[in-house]
Parts: C-alpha cells; structure tokens; sequence
C-alpha cells in the first residue's frame, strides 16, 4: 500500500458528507481499489457525545461504522481521486459487525478497508476500525455509487 498524504480539504471534494457528519479525517494510505486506511481524530467536541453517554463519553456504534462507510466509500474512487459530477455513494449493506473495545474521546481512530469484490455495481469491502492498534470494530460492508438525480 502506498503511503499518501490526502488531507481534508480534498476529502471534502470527493465526499458529500460535512459536519457534523463527516467522520474521515485523513487518507493515510492508497491502494486505489484496493486498500485504504484513514484516520479520524475523536474530540469531545462531536456533538453526539451529550447524550452518548454524559459523564462517561463513549462513540456510538453507528458511527465507527458510518466512518468505516465513508473510507469505503473514498476507496471506489480511482486512481485520478476525482469525483464524477452527481455521483452519490450509499451504503446498501452490512454484515458481521463487531465491536470489541470503546472508543472514547482523545483516541484516533485508524480505518483499514479493502475491496472483497465488485459485482454488477455493487462494492463489498473488510473493514476494520482500531485504536492503539487493537480492533475497535469489524465489519463487512457492501455499497454502490449512483448518479444523483
């Protein structure tokens, strides 16, 4: 996999997603269709830690999967890194999921997903999200890319 450097501001044109909403950070590396791995920094700042939990702030499920969802979705795009005009990305599909350690405000949050398979415009892809090195979450995730109308 290649060490890259995709920062937010290119995230930002290849995703429609924004805050609060937006949950990848940094491409850190890029096997285009291949592989990736991103990075999302957890602040206590994100606005779903008021009620999840108070006192005791713990990320929600949802959404290390949703950031999980989103390295994917940056993972179909090729090897230009461009967005076609219109073009959505929907999550359509999700298998496995497992969570096996909190995450808490202060971690980074590190997404390795690589492509299963692409059949008849539908993406399957592993995923993992880690913290310090030790699984977070595990997913298999399928979604596709459609023109928006």
């Amino acid at each position: 996999m290649n060490a890259v450097d995709i920062d937010i501001r290119k995230i930002l044109k290849l995703l429609p997603h924004r805050y609060p909403f937006l949950m990848v950070d940094r491409v850190l590396e890029l096997e285009p269709q291949k592989r990736i791995k991103t990075l999302k920094n957890v602040t206590m700042n994100e606005p779903y830690f008021q009620g999840h939990f108070p006192g005791h702030p713990v990320m929600p499920g949802v959404m290390i999967l949703e950031a999980l969802a989103q390295s994917a979705g940056l993972l179909t795009f090729g090897a230009d890194m461009e967005r076609k005009e219109n073009s959505l990305y929907y999550f359509v599909g999700i298998d496995g999921a497992r969570f096996k350690q909190v995450v808490t405000p202060g971690d980074q949050l590190h997404m390795t997903v690589s492509v299963e398979r692409y059949i008849r415009g539908i993406w399957k892809f592993k995923a993992f999200a880690t913290v310090d090195d030790k699984v977070a979450c595990e997913a298999e995730l399928m979604c596709t890319v459609k023109q928006a109308d």
